[in-house]
C-alpha cells in the first residue's frame, strides 16, 4: 500500500492529510484560535469529589472543569502505543474493575498533576488522567508506572521480545515505565537511551515547575499538530511527506535529519501554483464528509447518521443488483461497506458507539466473513476500535476511541434558522474558504479585480479578530481586492465578483 502525508499550513491554520493509494483516509486540523488541549499537562485544583460516580471535577483553567474518573488515578498496564500524549482514558472495561474509593484518595481543594486525554465536547469538559505519559518518537515514558510494554502493532514475536528486553535494560530502577512505539523496530540501545534521557528530563522539569506554580497552571504543552504527526507517524511506512510551506518544510526536515536521517529524502517541498490539496482532491473529499450518503463504485451506498448517543450507519444495495443470486449480491455490498465504513470513521474522526445495520444475510459463514473483513479494515485505524459479533437484530456494534470532536463538529456550528437540526460553517471557516478561493484565482492569473461579498457576521469576525485580513490577501494574491457585507447572504455564503462588471466567478474558484 502506498502511503503519503500532505501538510498544508498558513499563519492561521494547519491541515494534515493521510493518503493511502491516492485516497484520503484521515484529516487533522489545528487552528491558532482552537484552544487545543489534548496531551497538555496541568497542575489542577480539585473542585469536587463525587463518591456516587467515583469521579472528581478538576479545575485546570479551561472554560469547564475536567472530569477525572477513579480508574484514571491508577496506572493502566497495557501494551499499547498511545499515539500522541494522554493516558489510558478509562474505557468501559476498566470501569468494572475494583478501585480504592476516590474519596479516600482525593479531597476538595487538593492539587493534582493531570493530563488531558479528551478534548471538551459539547456540554462536557475535558477528560483527564493522573496517569501522565510523555510521548517521544520511539518511547512513551510513564513516570508513575513500573510497566514496560511494546506497541501491539509490532507483530513479530522475536522483535517484540528484543525490544522489551532492550527497554528494561535502559530503564533505571524505580524510575517509571515505558512503552516502545511502533516506529522503534530494529532500533538500537543508544537511540533508546538518548530518548529516555530526554523524556525523563522533561518530567523533572514538570515536577520542578509544579513547585512554584499556583493551581490551576499549565505545566507542559503537547506538541503542535504538525510536530506531533511527524513524531508519531512519519516512518519508512510512508513513501513521502509533502509540505506547501517553506518554513514548516525546513522545520520538519531538520527534525527528521536528527531522528531518522534515512528518511530525509522523503520530505518534499511543494512549489506548484495549483494548491497542494486541490491537486489531490482533498478539499472535495472533506466537503463530502458533510453528506450523509456515501456511494461505493459498485452502486451500493451507506447512510451515516450521527446522534448524541451514537452513530448509526445503514447499508443499502442501491443500484447494484449483481449477476448471481441475492445472497451473493448482499455479501458483495456488505463487503464493500466494511471498507468504506472503516474509511469514513477515520476520515470523519467519528468516536464513541457506532451501530452498523448491514443487509441481512442468511449464511452464518457470510456473516462471519463480513465481521472479519470489517475488523481487518479497522486494523489500519490509529484509534482503538472494538467490533462485536452480529447481534440478534442483525446489527454489528462497535466502539471507536474518541479523543477530540469529529471533523464535522470542528468545522461547523449549530444553525439558528432550523433550531439546531442542521449546521452552517463558522465565520472562521468561511474566511479560510475565501482565502483559499482567492489563492486559486491568483494562481490562474485570469482575474485582476475581485469584490468579495460576505454575510455581516463574517465581516464582524474579520474586524474583531483579523483586522489585517484584506491587507494580507492583497499582498499575497496581487489582486485589486475589496470586501463588502451583504445581509441577504446566508451566514456561510460568499460571492466573488470579477472586474468592473462584477461578473460572478464564485462557482469557478470556490470548492464544490
Amino acid at each position: 500500500m502506498r502511503r503519503e502525508i500532505l501538510v498544508s499550513a498558513t499563519a492561521r491554520e494547519s491541515w494534515v492529510a493521510l493518503m493511502e493509494d491516492g485516497q484520503l483516509v484521515e484529516m487533522m486540523l489545528d487552528r491558532a484560535d482552537s484552544g487545543r488541549l489534548l496531551g497538555d499537562i496541568y497542575l489542577g485544583n480539585v473542585d469536587a469529589v463525587l463518591p456516587g460516580i467515583q469521579a472528581a471535577f478538576v479545575d485546570i483553567g479551561a472554560d469547564k472543569a475536567g472530569f477525572l474518573h477513579v480508574s484514571d488515578l491508577e496506572t493502566e498496564d497495557e501494551d499499547d502505543d498511545n499515539g500522541g500524549g494522554g493516558g489510558g482514558g478509562g474505557g468501559r472495561g476498566r470501569r468494572s474493575r475494583k478501585y480504592p474509593p476516590i474519596q479516600g484518595t482525593l479531597q476538595k481543594g487538593q492539587k493534582i498533576i493531570v493530563q488531558v486525554t479528551k478534548e471538551p465536547m459539547g456540554t462536557k469538559g475535558p477528560r483527564l488522567t493522573a496517569q501522565i505519559s510523555l510521548p517521544g518518537r520511539f518511547l512513551v515514558y510513564m513516570p508513575g508506572s513500573s510497566h514496560v510494554g511494546v506497541s501491539r502493532k509490532i507483530e513479530d514475536r522475536g522483535e517484540r521480545a528484543r525490544l522489551r528486553t532492550l527497554a528494561k535494560s535502559i530503564l533505571p530502577k524505580d524510575s517509571g515505565g515505558i512503552i516502545v512505539r511502533t516506529v522503534s523496530e530494529e532500533l538500537n540501545e543508544d537511540t533508546f537511551r538518548k530518548e529516555f534521557k530526554r523524556l525523563s528530563a522533561s518530567w523533572r522539569e514538570i515536577v520542578k515547575k509544579r513547585e512554584g506554580a499556583k493551581a490551576p497552571a499549565l505545566l507542559r504543552r503537547e506538541a503542535k499538530l504538525i510536530s506531533g504527526v511527524i513524531r508519531d507517524l512519519f516512518s519508512n511506512r510512508f513513501e513521502s511527506i509533502t509540505v506547501d510551506d517553506k518554513a514548516i518544510h525546513n522545520e520538519i526536515l531538520q527534525y527528521v535529519k536528527s531522528v531518522a536521517p534515512e528518511l530525509k529524502d522523503r520530505v518534499r517541498l511543494y512549489l506548484d501554483p495549483v494548491a497542494l490539496f486541490d491537486k489531490h482532491g482533498v478539499e472535495e473529499e472533506v466537503q463530502g464528509t458533510f453528506q450523509k450518503k456515501v456511494t461505493f463504485p459498485s452502486g451500493g451506498y451507506i447512510i451515516i447518521e450521527p446522534t448524541e448517543a451514537l452513530v448509526s450507519i445503514d447499508v443499502n444495495t442501491g443500484r447494484y443488483t449483481g449477476k448471481k443470486d441475492p445472497e451473493s449480491t448482499i455479501l458483495k455490498t456488505n463487503l464493500d461497506a466494511t471498507k468504506e465504513i472503516a474509511r469514513q470513521l477515520r476520515l470523519r474522526d467519528i468516536g464513541g458507539i457506532v451501530v452498523c445495520d448491514f443487509i441481512d444475510m442468511e449464511s452464518q459463514k457470510n456473516r462471519d466473513r463480513v465481521v472479519n473483513e470489517f475488523r481487518g479494515h479497522l486494523g489500519r485505524d490509529r484509534a482503538r476500535t472494538k467490533v462485536f459479533d452480529v447481534s440478534g437484530l442483525g446489527l454489528i456494534e462497535m466502539t471507536r476511541q474518541r479523543v477530540r470532536p469529529s471533523l464535522f463538529q470542528s468545522l461547523t456550528s449549530t444553525c439558528d434558522h432550523c433550531g439546531g437540526g442542521g449546521r452552517v460553517y463558522t465565520p472562521t471557516t468561511v474566511m479560510r474558504q475565501i482565502e483559499r478561493s482567492l489563492n486559486r484565482i491568483s494562481a490562474t492569473g485570469d482575474e485582476k479585480k475581485i469584490l468579495v461579498r460576505i454575510h455581516p457576521e463574517v465581516a464582524l469576525q474579520i474586524i474583531e479578530n483579523e483586522a489585517d485580513f484584506l491587507k494580507r490577501l492583497r499582498k499575497a494574491t496581487k489582486l485589486v481586492l475589496d470586501i463588502r457585507d451583504d445581509p441577504l447572504l446566508r451566514e456561510d455564503e460568499f460571492r466573488m465578483l470579477s472586474g468592473p462588471a462584477e461578473v460572478d466567478v464564485t462557482s469557478r474558484y470556490a470548492a464544490a
